[in-house]
């Protein structure tokens, strides 16, 4: 190996011993308490809250559905589930009934899904005591619990052609009941109060990459690797 070769490849070894320091580094609770992944995961979750809020938008849309009688079967995955739905589908407005793992349902369409907005509203809110409270179950469990009703919902809506009421379902579950459910004890954060640390961890982002690449290209370098056209 050559003298320059042998720089070559100490500056690549050199570049990438301060890649893994500065790895080990990002995998120690150093930001906060946490590690830097876990903490820009984090922030990038809180900043993007804000802008998945679509709860307002889907309250006034459901206005449409506000009168519309439904008579569905929907199949739950086990009897227990059965139960579950039945007792938050009753507190909702609608008239159950269930058969094993099938519940019976009759209602206004709109009366029971602005009741599951009302609960993604509170666990949007991170006011899940207040959900608990409503079904006497856990939070997450309710709001899941909704989640496989919409679903239900939805199959055997297309199953009877009403096309229309079932895609406004299916939007619910995904805007409402999904987005609350995935942001539950998120605190939301304005990007503009956190730029500083938004645009400094992107440049970093880059900056580290571009290193490690550097250091693999030097290091093959110094060892007499080539790239041949």
């Amino acid at each position: 190996m050559s003298q320059i070769a042998k720089k070559r490849f100490a500056v690549g070894a050199s570049m990438m011993a301060v890649f893994l320091g500065v790895m080990v580094a990002i995998f120690m609770p150093l930001f906060e308490g946490q590690n830097g992944l876990d903490y820009l995961d984090n922030l990038y979750n809180s900043i993007s809250k804000g802008s998945a809020y679509y709860i307002p938008d889907l309250k006034e849309k459901n206005k449409t559905y506000a009168g519309r009688s439904v008579s569905l079967s929907l199949a739950m995955k086990d009897a227990a589930e059965a139960e579950r739905a039945a007792k938050i589908l009753t507190l909702s407005g609608g008239k159950t009934s269930v058969a094993g793992t099938t519940v019976s349902l009759e209602g206004d369409l709109g009366v029971i899904l602005e009741a599951c907005l009302a609960d993604s509203q509170l666990m949007f809110d991170n006011d899940g005591a207040a959900l608990s409270k409503r079904h006497q179950m856990g939070e997450r469990l309710a709001q899941y619990t909704w989640w496989t009703i919409l679903h239900a919902m939805d199959k055997d809506l297309k199953r009877g052609k009403k096309f229309d009421e079932a895609k406004f379902v299916a939007t619910v579950k995904k805007k409402g009941v999904e987005c609350s459910y995935n942001y539950y004890r998120v605190e939301p954060q304005n990007i503009g109060d956190r730029w500083g640390v938004v645009v400094a961890s992107l440049a970093f982002y880059v900056l580290y990459t571009v290193w490690y690449g550097f250091a693999v290209l030097f290091m093959f370098e110094g060892a007499g690797f080539r790239l041949e056209h």
